[in-house]
This record gives C-alpha cells, structure tokens and sequence, in this order.
C-alpha cells in the first residue's frame, strides 16, 4: 500500500511526463511561449498535482475521484497541446506517439483507480 502520493505509480509516471514535457518545450519558439508552451506545461504538471491533492483526500472516495478525474482530463488536455505542437513543427511525430503512449497508460491507471476509489482508503 502507498504511504505517500510519490509511491504511486500513476504519480510518478505524471511527475516523469511533466519534466519531459519541461524540458521539451524549452526548444519551442519564443511566440508559443505564451500559448502552447505555457498551456503544455501547466496541464502536464496539473496531472501530478491533481494526484497528489487527491491521494491526500482519499479518506473521502468521492473527493479522491473528483481529483482523480481531474488528472484524467489534465492529460487529455495535454494530448491535444501535443498535437498542436506536432502540427506546428515543434515535435517529432515519434516523440509524439511515445508521449502519447504514456498517456494513454497513465490513463489506464487513473481509470483503475477511479474504478475501486475505496482501495485506496486511509487504514484505520
């Protein structure tokens, strides 16, 4: 059992994608940096807060999946920025299809987790 969000897996596949998102957007072009990079990089951390957040309210199932539901739509936000940055040249396609790879799992578990919110529960 988790003792803290950073034990989850789920988190830190959110955490990793969020600094590789970081860290891709850094080679975006100067006028994206108020749109696309700055919408990219705060949906992409919003995914690993939300888990957090909620991992922290999970003595309240259904204020644990609201929080995880969050995530889930923070990622989905995410993969539309991803193509907008493919369509604009800013990403590979590879690069894309690898993120959005990792979305999807990372989707996979939230949808895991949303299923059975009560596993999750504070023992005691």
């Amino acid at each position: 059992m988790a003792h803290g969000y950073r034990d989850l897996r789920v988190y830190r596949l959110a955490y990793a994608l969020a600094m590789e998102i970081f860290n891709l957007s850094k080679s975006f072009p100067k006028e994206e940096r108020y749109s696309l990079t700055d919408q990219l990089r705060r949906c992409s951390r919003s995914v690993a807060t939300n888990i957090g957040e909620g991992f922290r309210k999970r003595q309240y199932p259904s204020m644990f999946a609201s929080k995880l539901a969050d995530a889930d739509a923070e990622a989905t936000e995410a993969r539309v920025w991803l193509d907008f940055a493919r369509d604009g040249g800013y990403l590979s396609c590879e690069r894309r299809s690898k993120l959005m790879a990792e979305y999807e799992a990372l989707g996979r578990m939230l949808g895991r987790m949303l299923a059975c919110p009560r596993k999750f529960m504070p023992r005691g």
